[in-house]
């Protein structure tokens, strides 16, 4: 009996200790949506990313031109031309997929220059959450952007208009 009427306060305790903590979310795309750098940041992104893949598209054009070549004098080649022309085809297209991949892939251009222009300003969002959070007791805070299948989020709880005051906007 002892050990229930125990356990039964225990319990009652921490339902007040969870109902004192206070639970908010936020929209980081509605958010960012706001920021001029953010938005010009996208802008130079693009630009930039569209600069490089019409390079690539450019080089296999060039790459399909020779293949089209190859195709029509193929029966004209010597074994050893041929080897030579389908060496050289392979080679190119190899050298594109290497630029593409420096490019746009994981370590590639596209990707550090992402990062060069958009931490800085992820970097203020974080630090402003934080602020928030802190100065309003805050236990967490999520970011319905990056969550899936949140079915309701009560409008009363979103911080996002809040963090673009702290950020000045």
């Amino acid at each position: 009996m002892k050990k229930g009427l125990i356990f039964a306060v225990a319990m009652l305790f921490a339902a007040f200790q969870l109902g004192a903590q206070k639970v908010g979310y936020i929209n980081t795309e509605k958010i960012l949506a706001v920021i001029p750098e953010y938005k010009s940041a996208q802008t130079e992104l693009e630009k930039l990313g569209n600069q490089y893949q019409q390079k690539i598209e450019s080089e296999y054009s060039k790459i399909e031109s020779l293949y089209q070549s190859y195709q029509q004098q193929k029966a004209t080649l010597s074994a050893q031309a041929r080897q030579q022309r389908e060496n050289d085809i392979i080679s190119r297209e190899q050298t594109v997929k290497e630029l593409q991949k420096s490019y746009f892939g994981q370590d590639g251009i596209m990707q550090k220059k992402s990062q060069e222009l958009m931490d800085p300003i992820k970097e203020r969002v974080d630090a402003a959450v934080k602020k928030i959070a802190e100065n309003g007791n805050f236990m967490i805070i999520f970011d319905l952007s990056l969550m899936q299948g949140v079915a309701y989020a009560r409008p009363g709880d979103d911080l996002s208009s809040l963090v673009i005051k702290a950020l000045g906007y």
